[in-house]
């Protein structure tokens, strides 16, 4: 029995909205389980530096190889999905998961936790391109919400664990959290990939139109993708978007420690937890919630519309967050704005690229965008290096505030009419 083995259902007959959806939540699953190798990582750095005296600039470049490794694999992973189906990719990304937080509980040098991450970035990268691209192909009717429900396990299905990651650092220490949460969130992954299919040709809709929402009937391959210049467009944008949302989610307890209010208690709908803690929370729910949200949004006005929108508000929040941060209250209300109006680069980007250059390569096409979040990354050692010269984020988070303005104008004047363009011939063509 093959991956793209389905269930009894033929080849040529409609799949049921039930099991299309069934397919969804197994992926979500998935990516709840690889959500803390991003973003539970932040909580680690204050112990890894006051353990081994390395500083902060050089330990978050292991921080910085995850996401490398997380995205500029996920075109051959996507290949892989393409060809074989989603399960083998998954199982084998599960695996390395574990075994890179393994490393990681054991590592006594920056080499060590280098490796890690690397090894952790390489299986989380599979089981985030496979979902996704799994999520487009069984959804070319709801695209952007299905991309954005997906993409939401990653950014919420840390909030969670957000409070258990510090406690049991705080009382078992960092190495043995590395060691319980990388195994069980990898055990898990493994268990949830022999659940996972791909569709044949015919169980699912066709795909949508309507006035705002451009979709090509035309199946690009990725080497013709990667000619095209409009995918460099939209890699460009995912870059100087992403850059920014990234820089936080690394910093975010380094940032409220210099700011100091991070051990600030601060109450609000009725919580009261310190400053770090809640934001770190708080994001990750709204991080989550983003991507549906925007992903339904584009489905409906547009996906360049939906993006003008999105990240004209993560500028105004950036800038926003750097002029008010420095008090608590606002440090948890303006870190949840950032990441609500960033996190829905993660359900625009792969679901705009879809409808470009359509389904049949949609997993390593997506892959092929999706390793813009790898070039992004590598700023963020640099924002380290800009503050610590420095000594104040002013200059990151302002040239972060800019960025997004920019692409915020790029959607809207040049992405929207030149694409709907490129759709229009390869009808043609």
């Amino acid at each position: 029995m093959t991956d793209l083995a389905h269930a009894g259902a033929p080849a040529t007959a409609r799949v049921s909205d039930a099991y299309r959806w069934t397919q969804l939540v197994v992926g979500v699953a998935a990516m709840v389980m690889i959500a803390n190798y991003q973003y539970g990582w932040t909580f680690f750095v204050p112990d890894i530096a006051k353990t081994f005296g390395w500083d902060r600039a050089s330990i978050q470049w292991a921080f910085t190889l995850f996401v490398l490794f997380e995205t500029w694999l996920v075109p051959v992973e996507g290949w892989f999905v393409d060809k074989y189906g989603p399960r083998i990719v998954v199982l084998v990304g599960g695996v390395l998961c574990a075994i890179g937080w393994m490393i990681n509980a054991y590592a006594t040098s920056l080499n060590g936790y280098y490796l890690g991450m690397i090894i952790a970035g390489i299986g989380a990268g599979g089981v985030y391109g496979t979902c996704v691209g799994n999520a487009l192909k069984w959804f070319p009717d709801k695209r952007g919400l299905a991309a954005g429900i997906t993409a939401a396990g990653f950014g919420a299905g840390s909030a969670l664990t957000v409070a258990p990651i510090q406690a049991m650092i705080r009382d078992s220490g960092f190495q043995t959290t590395f060691l319980y949460f990388g195994l069980g969130q990898g055990i898990i992954i493994v268990i949830l990939a022999f659940f996972l299919f791909a569709p044949k040709e015919g169980q699912v809709p066709a795909v949508a139109q309507n006035t705002n929402l451009v979709q090509s009937r035309r199946n690009y391959n990725p080497t013709e993708v990667i000619r095209q210049p409009i995918f460099w467009l939209m890699y460009f944008m995912f870059v100087i978007v992403g850059a920014g949302g990234l820089m936080v989610t690394a910093n975010l307890k380094p940032i409220a420690g210099d700011w100091k209010v991070d051990n600030i208690p601060v109450t609000l709908i009725g919580m009261t937890m310190t400053a770090v803690t809640f934001a770190a929370t708080i994001d990750r729910v709204l991080n989550g919630l983003t991507r549906p949200f925007f992903g339904w949004i584009s489905d409906m006005i547009g996906r360049e519309n939906t993006m003008f929108i999105a990240f004209g508000m993560e500028g105004i929040g950036i800038w926003a967050l750097y002029m008010l941060g420095h008090d608590p209250i606002w440090f948890v209300i303006l870190s949840g704005f950032v990441f609500f109006a960033w996190g829905e680069i993660y359900s625009l980007f792969p679901s705009t690229c879809t409808d470009t250059f359509g389904t049949k390569f949609a997993t390593t096409n997506a892959g092929l965008l999706y390793t813009a979040k790898g070039t992004a990354a590598l700023l963020v050692p640099i924002a380290n290096y800009m503050q610590q010269s420095s000594g104040s984020w002013d200059q990151v988070f302002m040239i972060a505030a800019g960025a997004n303005i920019l692409a915020s104008l790029l959607a809207i004047a040049v992405l929207k009419p030149w694409r709907k363009v490129v759709v229009e011939k390869s009808m043609l063509s």
